[in-house]
């Protein structure tokens, strides 16, 4: 079927919340229709050059964020932690691991979450399932779960909110590298991570003195001063995505301009429904979460769909199987991609395969989040695949939702900063630490 900008309707569309007034949805999706683009396409366009540089091998990408950003916690501190704790991440990276990092938050958008079933039951009582923020309330209540199409708006407000406190933190002074002390999160001065950290910036901040005394003037340098931060969601609920898309006034192309990159779930990857075909025709890089009930076949198919011109920088393919899983079927699949030429980046999303429940949360083991990460650069690297990236579900906050890590959370701290409003995160101390290790993986792995 011809492709435009509402011709997703005409197919099948999984995890869409049934609204109980057609008009009120059709004036908030109006207004949409009236405000603003929340990024623009000359920032998409970038994103996407610097993806070809991973899918050559010669950058890596780090995309981290929350599991669903929520109404309630929002709030600048929030946002200035998660920023720091992506560039101190990507810092690692980049100093120990000796690679440039494409930087994507899963944040300003991540507010839809697709769920198993359609309702939940607690104390004897069922109603809908929480969805996220942009569609009902967290509350268990029956009032609180009836989807709202006005909390799309409030999801576009506080999107804009925190893209503008972004572009002013990545260019307005906090990223420089002469900063890199200030980065520091402070309950991080309490464990060893700490030390491992101050001994890079240490570092850091005697290169940068050798080369201002070498005669290079560095004050004026912007890439020593500013980085790229975008942003990126799971392109769940169609309406608002449909609303937010744009034609390029300048070249034509359409982008949905709801964040620069949008993926898929495992839940709506199908290739004949609705999430599919949206997305194949706008400009923006993607991404598909692919489990382990997935086949290289599924895969192709994905590709032809999503990137029938094979662009280099268009399609991640971010693998999420558990760390059992992992082992015994991506070997397979990345033998047969690897002889069909396609332009694909891999990257590892450790967290969703591995979460288990104890008692009522729901948590993460950080020693198989860790393993899964491993697993997944080992099998590359044997099958001669570049490991591109690394896909996480975190926070900056010091929160106690994944076990163990140099934080040593265990299952009877769960309870003492356990925030999120849908799967567990890992704080971070949890993060730093894993890219420390993905750095001393990258060593090996590294093209660029």
């Amino acid at each position: 079927m011809k492709w435009n900008i509402n011709s997703w309707r005409r197919y099948p569309a999984r995890q869409q919340p049934i609204y109980p007034n057609q008009k009120d949805l059709d004036k908030v999706l109006a207004k949409l229709q009236k405000l603003p683009p929340l990024v623009f396409a000359g920032e998409v366009k970038a994103l996407q050059n610097d993806l070809i540089k991973v899918s050559r091998g010669e950058a890596f990408l780090l995309q981290g964020g929350d599991c669903a950003e929520s109404f309630k916690n929002f709030g600048a501190i929030n946002i200035r932690d998660m920023f720091k704790i992506l560039l101190q991440m990507a810092i690692v990276l980049t100093f120990a691991g000796g690679c440039p990092i494409v930087k994507i938050g899963r944040i300003a958008g991540q507010f839809a979450k697709p769920r198993s079933n359609d309702f939940e039951e607690l104390n004897g009582i069922k109603l809908p399932s929480y969805r996220g923020d942009i569609i009902n309330d967290f509350k268990f209540d029956q009032r609180s779960r009836i989807p709202d199409p006005k909390r799309m708006l409030e999801a576009y407000y506080q999107s804009a909110t925190t893209l503008n406190l972004l572009r002013g933190f990545a260019k307005g002074g906090l990223a420089d590298l002469r900063e890199v002390h200030r980065w520091n999160l402070g309950f991080l001065k309490k464990n060893k991570l700490y030390k491992q950290y101050a001994h890079m910036s240490e570092k850091i901040s005697e290169t940068l003195n050798f080369i201002e005394a070498c005669g290079i003037n560095i004050k004026d340098t912007s890439t020593l001063k500013e980085v790229n931060i975008y942003t990126s969601h799971e392109a769940l609920l169609l309406p608002y995505e449909e609303s937010l898309t744009r034609v390029d006034s300048l070249s034509g192309e359409i982008y949905d301009c709801s964040a620069h990159m949008l993926w898929l779930g495992e839940r709506t990857r199908a290739v004949d429904e609705a999430h599919v075909h949206f997305l194949s025709g706008i400009k923006n890089p993607l991404g598909v979460k692919i489990g382990p009930n997935a086949t290289a076949e599924d895969i192709i198919a994905l590709a032809n769909s999503l990137n029938p011109l094979n662009e280099e920088g268009r399609l991640n393919i971010i693998i999420r199987m558990g760390v059992e899983k992992i082992v015994q079927k991506l070997p397979k699949i990345f033998a047969r991609l690897k002889s069909e030429g396609l332009n694909l980046i891999y990257s590892i999303d450790p967290m969703h395969g591995n979460t288990t429940k104890i008692g009522n949360y729901k948590t993460r083991e950080f020693d198989k989040i860790t393993q899964e990460v491993k697993s997944f650069f080992e099998i590359a690297y044997s099958e001669g695949i570049y490991a591109g990236g690394v896909h996480l579900e975190m926070t900056g906050q010091n929160v106690t939702e994944c076990i163990g890590g140099a934080s040593n959370i265990t299952q009877q701290k769960l309870n003492k900063r356990y925030e999120t409003q849908c799967d567990p995160r890992l704080n971070a101390d949890q993060a730093l630490e894993l890219a420390f290790l993905i750095a001393d993986l990258l060593k090996r792995n590294r093209k660029c």
